[in-house]
C-alpha cells in the first residue's frame, strides 16, 4: 500500500484497568512444572493491567471515546469506525461493532469489524482504513479500536507470552496533517497452515475451564520463526526499497510486545536494535493482542523527532505479518505529547 494521498495516525487513546497484579504473584504459576515456571518469569514481564470487571467491549468504548474526545471529532460526524475484534466476543451473533457504534453515537459512521488474524488484526484493520480513505470522497475519518482481554482464567500463553488487560483507539485521517505519524507505507500476509496452531477448544467447555493450547510447540518455536525470518526479511525490504529508504535510515524498529527473549532474537535474525519503548512496556503492560503496537508506538514517539521514520513489524501466530512505515510529525500538529 503506497499512494498519494497522505494519511495520518494518532496520537492513540490508551486506557488500562487501574487493579495490576505482579506476575511473580499470580497464582497460576504456582500450578505449573517448574520448567514452564521460571519460563513465565523470565519472559521480561513484571506486572500485568487485569481486568477483572470489565469486558474486552467495555475497554474497548473507553479508549473509543477518549480519542474522539482528544481529537475534538463529534462521534456523529465521524465517518467509519471499525472494531478489532477480540477471541471471545462475549456473545454468539451479537454485533459488538453496532453496539460501539450506539454507545459512541457514532450514528453516521459506517461500521464494521476486523479480526481473525490475532495480533495482526489491527494491521488489516489499517489496510482497511486507508482503502477507505484513499477510495472515497466522503470518507475522512475512520477511527480503529481494540481491546485486549485474556479469554482463560489463565495468562500465561505457553510457550509464548503473559497477557495483560487494556484498550486502545487511533484516528486516521486525510489531507489534513492532524497526526501523530503519517502512514507512509503498509503490507500485511498470511499463511494458513499455521491457521488453529494456537487454540482453544471452548464448544460445551465451561469458560472456567477454557485454556489455551499450542498445537505443536517445535512448530511454533522452530519452523514459524524460521518463516516469520523469511517474510519480516521480505517485507521490510520491499517497503523500504519502494520508498527509497534503507534500514539505517529508521529512527526507531517496534514489534509487538511478547518477551525479553524474542526481541533478542529478532535483533539478531534481522540485524535491527529494537527499540527500548517495547522492553518498557513488555515489563508493564506483558503482551495486548493487537494492543501492542499502539501503545509501543505512543511511548516512542517521546524519543522522536519531526521527519523520523519508524519501522513497525507485527505477527502472530495464526500466522500472519505485516510491516508498517511512519514517519514521525511534528508536536504542535498533534496538539501534545504521547501519553
Amino acid at each position: 500500500m503506497t499512494a498519494a494521498t497522505p494519511i495520518t495516525l494518532g496520537p492513540a487513546a490508551l486506557v488500562f484497568p487501574e487493579t495490576t497484579c505482579a506476575v511473580a504473584d499470580l497464582a497460576e504459576l504456582e500450578l505449573l512444572p517448574e520448567q514452564r515456571r521460571a519460563h513465565a518469569l523470565a519472559l521480561g514481564i513484571d506486572r500485568i493491567p487485569c481486568a477483572p470487571d470489565s469486558s474486552e467491549l467495555d475497554l474497548a468504548a473507553e479508549a473509543a471515546s477518549a480519542a474522539l474526545t482528544r481529537s475534538g471529532l463529534p462521534a456523529a460526524e465521524l465517518d467509519v469506525l471499525l472494531l478489532v475484534g477480540g477471541r471471545a466476543p462475549q456473545y454468539l451473533l451479537a454485533s459488538e461493532a453496532t453496539r460501539l457504534q450506539h454507545g459512541l453515537g457514532a450514528t453516521r459512521a459506517f461500521v464494521t469489524s476486523v479480526g481473525d488474524l490475532g495480533c495482526v488484526s489491527i494491521s488489516a484493520a489499517f489496510t482497511v482504513a486507508a482503502a477507505l480513505l484513499r477510495g472515497s470522497d466522503q470518507v475522512r475519518t475512520v477511527l480503529v479500536v481494540t481491546a485486549a482481554k485474556a479469554p482463560t482464567p489463565a495468562r500465561y500463553r505457553a510457550p509464548m507470552t503473559l497477557l495483560g488487560d487494556g484498550g486502545g483507539a487511533v484516528l486516521l485521517t486525510k489531507d489534513t496533517p492532524a497526526g501523530r505519524y503519517e502512514l507512509t507505507d503498509h503490507l500485511v500476509h498470511s499463511d494458513g497452515r499455521y491457521a488453529d496452531l494456537f487454540r482453544i477448544d471452548y464448544r460445551d467447555v465451561p469458560v472456567r475451564d477454557w485454556t489455551e493450547d499450542c498445537a505443536d510447540e517445535a512448530t511454533y518455536s522452530f519452523r514459524l520463526a524460521v518463516e516469520s525470518r523469511k517474510r519480516f526479511e521480505a517485507m521490510n525490504a520491499e517497503v523500504l526499497a519502494r520508498n527509497g529508504l534503507q534500514l539505517f535510515d529508521i529512527e526507531s524498529v517496534l514489534m509487538q510486545n511478547l518477551s525479553a527473549g524474542a526481541f533478542a532474537f529478532w535483533e539478531e535474525a534481522l540485524g535491527v536494535r529494537i527499540d527500548r519503548a517495547c522492553r518498557d512496556n513488555l515489563a508493564r503492560y506483558g503482551h495486548l493482542g493487537s494492543l501492542d503496537v499502539l501503545v509501543n508506538l505512543e511511548l516512542a514517539a517521546a524519543q522522536q523527532h519531526p521527519g523520523d521514520y519508524a519501522l513497525l513489524m507485527n505477527s502472530s501466530p495464526v500466522a500472519a505479518w505485516s510491516t508498517t512505515l511512519l514517519r514521525r510529525l511534528p508536536d504542535s500538529i498533534t496538539g501534545g505529547t504521547p501519553l
